[in-house]
């Protein structure tokens, strides 16, 4: 996501396996869609809000 505040940006890395994490944890995470990642630009910075609720039951 760092990427979507820089223009012109071609690539950035994407980790398949952190959706099912970011979707558990964050409001608002962005799935590619055609090979893009399209953030929602009606939200504040990444646009990804934490889920402390969920996250709490992991905590060591």
């Amino acid at each position: 996501y760092p990427g979507c505040c820089t223009t012109p940006l071609r690539h950035i890395e994407y980790f398949h396996d952190h959706a099912r994490i970011e979707a558990m944890f964050f409001d608002g995470p962005v799935a590619p869609i055609a090979g893009r990642l399209e953030p929602d630009l009606s939200r504040p910075g990444l646009g990804l809000i934490f889920r402390r609720k969920e996250a709490e039951r992991y905590r060591l």
